[in-house]
């Protein structure tokens, strides 16, 4: 006979399956959720539930949102002639609680990772390509807000490369930013200094 019911064993491989979450932590919060009763664990369903089914992209800027276009794309105060470039949702997330910018996003959903089989087609770069060069574009300037590693160097010179042509200005966050670091763990105060004293990339 298990020692753990099959149940919470199931639940507990599920919750592994989350970013972060090793064995042990899973296994706390699997029975957390069962101890806590029927009406947590209904919240906690109903959460997801509204959340699987109310949450997109938005087909301008890639972001998750539950209206289209995006809160952002959708607010005529922000500056469209500034279009900051990230790998993920969270990047707008912690980019935004810094402050200060107040120009328009583009969310990659990724970066150029050829050890990994993953290519500029596999990423949103045609459509970053349209944004700047459509008919009635008004950006002037693509901020490259990727991370300063291997992966975030390679596709930012690569995006670099095919917005030259365009004529827009192409800039890269400041070196506050220590190499290898993630945008997610980054201080506002680090992060708004990177983006007030970004670099163009020639």
């Amino acid at each position: 006979m298990p020692v753990i019911p099959e149940a919470i064993s199931g639940l507990t491989e599920e919750l592994r399956k989350l970013p972060g979450v090793g064995p042990k932590t899973a296994q706390r919060l699997a029975f957390y959720l069962v101890v806590s009763g029927k009406d947590s664990i209904n919240k906690l369903i109903s959460a997801l539930t509204e959340a699987r089914d109310r949450i997109g992209y938005c087909s301008v800027c890639g972001n998750l949102t539950d209206v289209d276009p995006c809160g952002i794309c959708g607010d005529a105060r922000r500056d469209g002639s500034m279009v900051c470039v990230v790998a993920y949702p969270k990047d707008v997330i912690a980019i935004e609680r810094a402050g200060g910018y107040r120009g328009l996003y583009h969310v990659l959903h990724g970066y150029i990772e050829p050890l990994k089989g993953i290519g500029p087609e596999d990423i949103r770069t045609k459509e970053l390509l349209s944004r700047v060069t459509g008919p009635g574009s008004a950006v002037k300037e693509v901020i490259l807000a990727t991370n300063p590693d291997i992966d975030g160097e390679t596709t930012a010179l690569y995006l670099a490369k095919i917005l030259k042509p365009s004529g827009v200005r192409v800039t890269r966050l400041a070196r506050g930013l220590p190499f290898g670091a993630d945008l997610d763990y980054a201080d506002e105060v680090t992060l708004a200094k990177s983006l007030e004293t970004r670099r163009e990339i020639t």
